[in-house]
Parts: C-alpha cells; sequence; structure tokens
C-alpha cells in the first residue's frame, strides 16, 4: 500500500470513527467548512463539477456558475457528513430524514413478484435512500460496489453498506451480473447508481445535449429477468430532510435486437436522471469526467479518477 493509499484510508476512517460523535449541528458546520475551503481552492474536482454544470445548466454566466459549483460542494460533504452519522442513526431518525414521492411504483413492482430494479444517478444520498428501504419498509436488496484502492477503504465501504442492511457485491471479478439477476428471479430488489459507466461497455446516451455513456446493467437485467426497471432522483430539502421521487418504469421494447432495447431504455433512464439533475443541479455530485469528449481517449470509458475524494 502507498503512503497516499494509506492516507486515504485513514481519512476515511477518522470520518466514520470521529464524525458519527460529534453533536449534529457541528457536523452540519464542519461539513460546510471543508467544502467552501475545497471550492475556494479550485482543485481538480471543482473545476470538474463547474464544467459539468456548464453543460446542465448551458445558459449560466460565469458567477452562476460559480454560486452552483460552491452549492454543489456543500451539498456533497453533506453527503459525506451524514454517510458517517448513518451507522448509529436510529429508524426514527432515517425515517424523518427521507421523504420519497410515488413510492406505489415500487410497491406495485415489487408486489408482482418479478423484482424491482432501482436506478440512480449521483444525486444527494443515495445510502441515506437505502437504508431508509431497509428500515422503514423493510426490504433488504443488493447493489454493486466499485473495488477501490487500497483494499482496506473497500472493504470499510462494504461494511459501512452491509451495517445499513445492503448485499454488496464488487463491481469487478464478472459475477455480480449473476447474482444480481438470481437476486431478481427470487423476486429480490436491486439498487444501482447508473450515471457514470465503469467499463468499456457503457451505451451511449443523449445527455443534456452531448454523449455520453451509461452503464448496460439496469436495462439488460430487466429484460433477462422481467424485472420492473424504475428511475430514481434525489435531492436535498432543508435538513434534515431529504426528498425523492421513484419515476414510472421504463418499459422493455416489445421489438429490436438485445442492444436496440438495451439502449432505448438506457436513453429512458438518462432522460430521467436529467429531469431530476435539471431541477437540482447542486445536488449532482459529479465531479469525474463523464461526457465522451471530455475523457481521455487512452483510457477506457468510466475509468477517469479525476476528483475523487
Amino acid at each position: 500500500m502507498s503512503a497516499g493509499e494509506r492516507l486515504t484510508d485513514a481519512l476515511y476512517g477518522a470520518g466514520w470513527g470521529t464524525v458519527k460523535k460529534l453533536p449534529e449541528p457541528v457536523a452540519g458546520r464542519l461539513g460546510r467548512t471543508i467544502a467552501d475551503a475545497a471550492w475556494k481552492q479550485r482543485g481538480k474536482g471543482v473545476r470538474r463539477l463547474e464544467s459539468n454544470y456548464a453543460r446542465v445548466v448551458p445558459d449560466a454566466t460565469p458567477e452562476r456558475l460559480a454560486e452552483l459549483s460552491r452549492a454543489g460542494m456543500r451539498s456533497y460533504l453533506r453527503y459525506w457528513m451524514e454517510s458517517f452519522r448513518l451507522p448509529v442513526w436510529s429508524p426514527e431518525r432515517i425515517a424523518e430524514s427521507f421523504s420519497p414521492k410515488d413510492l406505489h411504483h415500487l410497491n406495485e413492482g415489487m408486489e408482482a413478484g418479478k423484482g424491482v430494479v432501482l436506478a440512480l444517478p449521483h444525486l444527494a444520498n443515495w445510502d441515506l435512500a437505502g437504508a431508509w428501504v431497509t428500515t422503514q419498509l423493510g426490504i433488504p436488496f443488493t447493489t454493486v460496489a466499485e473495488r477501490l484502492k487500497p483494499e482496506t477503504l473497500y472493504d470499510r465501504f462494504v461494511a459501512y453498506r452491509e451495517g445499513l442492511g445492503m448485499e454488496v457485491l464488487p463491481h469487478s471479478g464478472g459475477s455480480a451480473f449473476g447474482t444480481l439477476a438470481r437476486r431478481l428471479r427470487d423476486g429480490g430488489l436491486v439498487c444501482l447508481v447508473a450515471d457514470r459507466d465503469l467499463s468499456a461497455s457503457g451505451v451511449e446516451v443523449d445527455f443534456f445535449g452531448h454523449t455520453a455513456r451509461m452503464p448496460a446493467g439496469p436495462a439488460l437485467l430487466a429484460q433477462q429477468t422481467g424485472a420492473r426497471l424504475l428511475p430514481v432522483t434525489l435531492w436535498y430539502d432543508e435538513p434534515p430532510v431529504m426528498q425523492g421521487r421513484v419515476h414510472p418504469p421504463v418499459e422493455v421494447p416489445a421489438s429490436g435486437t438485445r442492444a436496440e432495447k438495451t439502449s432505448v431504455m438506457t436513453q429512458a433512464l438518462a432522460d430521467a436522471f436529467a429531469t431530476g439533475i435539471a431541477e437540482h443541479p447542486e445536488d449532482w455530485h459529479m465531479l469525474q469526467r463523464l461526457w465522451t469528449e471530455d475523457l481521455d481517449p487512452a483510457r477506457a470509458p468510466g475509468r477517469d479518477r479525476e476528483g475523487t475524494a
């Protein structure tokens, strides 16, 4: 393990070990202070966030983009402060922190017995939404996580999410898709963050008027298992509340090849994501390159790590 990897692991460990012990107002102020300091430094992540917002809000002035990136960093640090504290939140605290709309789409899908795939972009706090599903609805679910470096950091994230009631599979290794399909065929729930491709096999979509790649997995799972595919978008309200919406199902086209169906369905996901992001751009935590014209052609799509925390 390199010195940088040891430092990264130690910082995240300190977050889960220390921040969760702070009084909530103190943790909130700490998050805003860190966010503002990072924003003023204008490192790679902040500049990339602002560049991404420029595509979401194409008519924004430089001043507006600066306001958005500052709000975006505050939202991003709110996510981290909440996530560090989630392991000690009571079910009651989780219940009062999330207010989802149109939940009937999820309930109807689960009642049908063919499984449900929830697909989300990097909006607000997807971990909090997941904890709400497990504690308030009593529905366990399976998700996938990128295998981070160092391995000890990946282990921390897996332990954290498993502690919230999630089954976590590694993205790499090739067996995740089969396990997800089995969970769905058993009538289970799968939740996937799906606005950024982590492979070289993503599907090209039109996203805010530019080409991006998004993962094919959600659409393929729905096709192969008959599961209902539901886009979900989240946004922050005044603390302590986060809002969310379960969008109508993405239907499997009646005709076409598997690739054609996957393309149509993934575009429908991208359109739903774009709706939520356009309404609350400051809560979209995309500090990495996303659009294909921004990617380094020497790297596989989705593997650029610019701006990661």
